[in-house]
């Protein structure tokens, strides 16, 4: 059933203001407008589009207003800024759950905005990009419909009733307005009443910007070429005047290669030297065993395609300048622009029906795939001239797309990720490729020894996995992304006894090129020193994991590095309710910002029963090296059906205490006391030192 139908004439939000009253709305709700607009517009346009689209939409409502009939009004009178806003946000509505619908050639005017202004010009616009649970709600947002996402918008940000946003909805010409509120309630809901919080955020703000170049070689180029264009045409007219009426002679159009593509230059020698595939950096076959870096840099290169100059020389052309049917992606914080230098080759090889190639940059990796179907014109020998063209491309591509995606079959692709200050556990391991049945993994020549296990399943034993002579893994299923989750497989690796004796580690898939690297802290022992990060082989460090594995789904894609598991507290419960665990799980992304989860996991018959988050803080360095104290709490229903605020922080803390609906006080690091189930509490601690902690969250 088609979102839309057309609006009827008499579909309207109130009376049209006059012009004045108009201007003035739109002035003072100008962010709130394009805000709105930015939001129900189609993610499909990209970032960079749909910000323009969105200012045109809200900018272009204006000359409808001057339609408006002011003669029926007292001279002077002026309409209630409400009412003009209203109007406005039904017009800004309207045309942008329009802007892909098809509408009759009289009222393109009135409900689509022209596209000629705003204009920029070299320049692309995005968003400024949030954290996790902005990437996972905006993720969410691409998979509904656009008269879903417009009522979110309007019940959280306008903070309309459902009447109200139905209302609005089947005037914009919605079909099942009650469809679409039914949807956007359900994407409120799972987020514990922060969808308005981060629908507020600058993820989704199209009036704070952050600016990027073009592609300022391509764009040289392109230029260029549209001078040599206009040269020649020039150059055709004279002759065609000039020539007798039987036609110029049989001769090549000068500045014509031999297959009637114009030469256009690559900017810099420097960029065609990088470009060349002849000067790929290989490092040999032993170069780990001989040095004290243990990262990509000692990586030799492998595959059955690594000699194949047709294929790397396609790569490496994508990289300089891709064109607008590769589908290009990368982690946040990843920059897409050409290599300055000749990158290292990892890996070029046939696998699953795409040719893949990955490189490493000394910063990032990038990975190249294309269908081995494809047939390509190769090449002419030998290296790159300066004055070589890189591929047609009409603009960058969206590099604030995130995570890797399942490849499209029938189209290359590019991936770019951080690989900066990789050392032997994250670099162990690189995503090949993707497919229905999970994810082939390149292992690092270090790694001695391979198997999966599931998270879920920390009793169940490791299984063996297969890897082919160069290195590639069989398929491993990829962690739960939605729905149930149910299994949460990892790859177990061994390193070999020339880097550590008896090292064995688990990485863990969170849609990156390179998966996380897991580690686990047990809880502070009485008197010990401060425990550190130990990989997850025991049996505590596989029972954490089982309870945590499943709240890691909305990491994914975010570029995550390591994944640490911190058990800082243990407690006893009031009422002989067994002793619970409190755990913060922080992940450290290769950008250097982290984010930490705080679970209270209380006792549970079944060993992966996922523990309860109460609290959660992004950018943060609590829970990590620079950031050892942390302070947490909740409330707590005991068996005899009583509450409780419990409270619980790490090793150095000497008091706690609680103030608001509950005042209460503790010389340790674990606090239980009497509550009521509602009300305002507000916890702080005391370290050895002298210093003062507030609770996370």
């Amino acid at each position: 059933m088609p979102s839309h139908r057309q609006p009827t004439d008499n579909a309207t939000t109130g009376p049209r203001p006059g012009v004045d009253d108009a201007e003035a709305a739109l002035v003072e709700h100008y962010p709130r407008l394009v805000r709105l607009a930015y939001l129900t517009l189609p993610p499909a346009l990209g970032r960079h589009r749909r910000v323009l689209t969105a200012h045109a939409t809200v900018q272009h409502v204006l000359p409808g207003a001057r339609k408006s009939d002011s003669r029926a009004r007292v001279p002077g009178q002026r309409m209630p800024s409400g009412s003009a806003f209203a109007w406005l946000r039904g017009q800004v509505l309207r045309a942008a759950l329009t802007h892909d619908q098809p509408s009759p050639w009289w009222r393109v005017r009135a409900v689509r905005p022209r596209t000629g202004l705003p204009l920029v010009v070299g320049l692309r616009l995005f968003p400024r990009a949030g954290g996790t649970d902005e990437l996972a709600l905006d993720q969410a947002l691409s998979t509904v419909s656009a008269p879903a996402r417009a009522a979110l918008a309007l019940r959280v940000l306008e903070g309309l009733s459902e009447q109200a946003v139905r209302a609005l909805l089947e005037d914009a010409g919605v079909a099942d307005p009650a469809a679409a509120v039914r949807t956007a309630e359900r994407l409120a809901a799972h987020r514990d009443g922060r969808t308005g919080k981060l629908l507020g955020t600058s993820e989704f703000d199209p009036c704070t910007v952050q600016t990027r170049p073009t592609d300022l070689l391509r764009r040289r180029q392109r230029s260029r070429i549209a001078g040599a264009a206009v040269a020649i045409a020039l150059a055709g007219t004279v002759l065609a005047v000039s020539l007798p009426e039987d036609g110029p002679p049989d001769q090549p159009v000068a500045g014509a290669h031999g297959d009637g593509a114009l030469y256009g230059p690559t900017g810099t020698a420097a960029l065609a030297r990088a470009l060349d595939p002849a000067l790929l950096e290989r490092a040999p076959e032993a170069a780990w065993t001989d040095t004290s870096r243990i990262d990509f840099s000692v990586w030799p290169a492998r595959g059955g395609r690594t000699d194949d100059t047709a294929l790397l020389k396609r790569a490496l052309r994508v990289w300089g300048g891709p064109g607008p049917a590769v589908r290009v992606s990368a982690t946040p914080g990843t920059g897409t622009a050409p290599p300055t230098q000749p990158p290292r080759l990892l890996y070029a090889g046939d696998l699953d029906g795409a040719a893949v190639v990955l490189l490493h940059d000394g910063q990032r990796i990038v990975r190249y795939a294309e269908p081995v179907s494809k047939r390509v014109t190769p090449p002419k020998r030998g290296p790159l001239p300066d004055s070589a063209s890189l591929p047609e491309s009409t603009s960058l591509p969206d590099s604030e797309n995130r995570g890797v995606p399942m490849p499209d079959r029938n189209a290359p692709s590019l991936d770019f990720a951080r690989a900066d200050q990789a050392d032997m556990t994250t670099a162990a391991a690189l995503t090949v490729i993707r497919t229905p049945d999970g994810a082939r993994y390149l292992l690092a020549p270090w790694i001695a020894g391979s198997a999966t296990r599931d998270l879920l399943a920390p009793d169940a034993p490791a299984r063996s996995l297969g890897v082919s002579a160069d290195g590639v893994t069989a398929a491993v299923p990829a962690p739960a992304s939605g729905g149930d989750c149910v299994a949460w497989p990892v790859l177990v690796l061994r390193s070999s006894e020339r880097i550590a004796e008896r090292h064995s580690f688990l990485v863990t898939d969170l849609g990156d090129p390179a998966p996380a690297h897991l580690t686990y802290t047990p809880p502070p022992g009485g008197g010990a020193p401060a425990r550190r990060p130990s990989e997850v082989t025991g049996e505590p460090a596989l029972l954490s994991w089982a309870r945590t594995a499943c709240s890691l789904r909305p990491l994914r894609g975010s570029g995550v590095r390591d994944i640490n598991n911190w058990a800082f507290a243990e407690q006893s419960l009031p009422e002989s309710g067994g002793r619970s665990t409190w755990v913060c799980t922080r992940a450290d992304t290769w950008r250097g910002p982290g984010r930490i989860l705080v679970q209270f996991q209380r006792p549970a018959p079944v060993p992966t029963t996922p523990g309860t988050v109460v609290a959660e803080a992004e950018n943060t360095a609590s829970c990590g090296r620079f950031g050892p104290h942390i302070l947490a709490g909740t409330r707590w229903r005991s068996p005899s059906g009583k509450w409780f605020l419990l409270a619980a922080g790490s090793r150095d803390i000497t008091r706690i205490e609680a103030t608001g609906s509950v005042r209460a006080t503790t010389s340790a690091t674990t606090l239980a006391v009497r509550a009521p189930r509602e009300g305002s509490v507000r916890l702080s601690a005391r370290l050895t030192g002298g210093g003062s902690l507030r609770a996370v969250g």
